[in-house]
């Protein structure tokens, strides 16, 4: 049931094949009277629904020529309403990152854990998991770069840290760590940061760095006012 809603939700609106929703839920798996299966797992799906939202589910699933329909908007779904914010926030970056700090942290603050994670057998299920977490990421890496632009608040070196180290093919989580750390007056530990980063990509993918994080190196090691002012440390503040 929950695969079944999954799918259409992902497509609001949109008919989804009764072909599509079989194969998602069983895949290669030998199902006798798959169709029936499919129809019992709607009608359950639209029984919860409607004891949700207080409407029909007949109304909510409906019954098209040749599968079913969520006859729901894009934006009464999370995952459509983040991207949403998403696109709209890492459009705002450059000419607004005050607002685009704002607008990506309402996407992100649509996330409760990992996306379609009960729900991510299925192979369309787990493509689109792949791709909302590509996003999910992106949308971070944004909202660091706003945030920094926008010299509101200090960013959160501990999640930044985390994150690079976690995805350390993800050259930009590294750029926009060194670049944290030097703007919160630790030059050596942004240093490092490329160091490291350096060589996990030998050891991990047989790379070097891209031009883009020799170059933020470059401009931390020689103290580049592009860079924006670093905070004095603390041990030196007076």
């Amino acid at each position: 049931m929950s695969a079944v809603l999954a799918l259409l939700a992902l497509n609001p609106g949109m008919p989804v094949p009764f072909d599509q929703l079989v194969d998602e839920l069983w895949g290669d798996r030998l199902i006798a009277n798959a169709r029936n299966a499919l129809q019992a797992n709607v009608t359950r799906l639209r029984k919860l629904l409607s004891s949700l939202s207080g409407r029909p589910g007949s109304e909510l699933v409906r019954t098209i020529s040749g599968g079913y329909l969520l006859d729901v908007t894009p934006e009464s779904v999370d995952a459509h309403r983040f991207l949403a914010l998403a696109d709209r926030g890492a459009q705002l970056v450059p000419t607004d990152p005050a607002l685009a700090a704002e607008v990506l942290e309402q996407a992100l603050g649509l996330w409760r854990g990992a996306a379609l994670l009960d729900v991510s057998e299925g192979f369309r299920c787990r493509m689109e998991a792949a791709h909302l977490d590509e996003r999910r990421l992106t949308a971070y890496e944004d909202l660091v770069t706003a945030k920094l632009a926008a010299g509101r608040e200090r960013v959160s070196v501990h999640e930044l840290s985390r994150l690079a180290a976690e995805h350390p093919g993800r050259e930009r989580l590294s750029e926009l760590l060194m670049l944290a750390l030097y703007r919160e007056g630790r030059q050596t530990e942004a240093l490092e940061v490329f160091h490291g980063t350096r060589r996990r990509l030998a050891v991990e993918m047989g790379l070097e760095p891209g031009r883009s994080l020799h170059e933020i190196y470059e401009a931390i090691l020689n103290q580049d006012d592009a860079l924006g002012r670093p905070r004095r440390s603390p041990a030196l503040a007076g």
